[in-house]
């Protein structure tokens, strides 16, 4: 929560930030900057592409295998012809002209969610917003197995 809580108070601070966390997130075993640089990455893009004073939910599921990240905004979403091509790293979809950025961040969380052994999924509906959905796995589960 302390990295959506940065966020909130500098780029976000247009935006409301509704933190869910569910289950016991003190005991999760993951690599903190990977999860970090997740995190950044979907609440920038969850907030670049969302109106100003729009709410930005975030919820963290913590089981004792997995755990479940959800950004969901209520932005322009994402055209259907360029979901299959979203995490390339920089194509940018067709309705973001106007919206600086570099085409990066996505290919950077599809590789930090593949390092960490997870993966990251979205779904998507024009002009009502976007849910992208990252599990990874609890790597204390894996720790105490071996």
């Amino acid at each position: 929560t302390d990295v959506v809580h940065e966020i909130g108070d500098g780029i976000g601070m247009q935006h409301t930030m509704a933190v869910v966390c569910q289950g016991n997130c003190s005991s999760v075993y993951a690599d903190r900057k990977l999860i970090e640089r997740i995190i950044t990455n979907l609440l920038s893009n969850a907030i670049k592409y969302s109106p100003v004073g729009s709410t930005i939910e975030v919820d963290a599921v913590c089981e004792v295998t997995r755990i479940v990240l959800r950004v969901r905004d209520q932005g322009i979403g994402i055209p259907d012809d360029d979901q299959s091509r979203l995490f390339e790293a920089f194509h940018r979809a067709r309705n973001v002209d106007h919206i600086s950025g570099t085409g990066l961040g996505l290919a950077i969380v599809k590789q930090a969610v593949e390092l960490h052994g997870g993966e990251v999924s979205f779904t998507s509906q024009l002009g009502k917003g976007t849910i992208f959905t990252v599990i990874l796995p609890n790597l204390a589960v894996k720790e105490m197995l071996s």
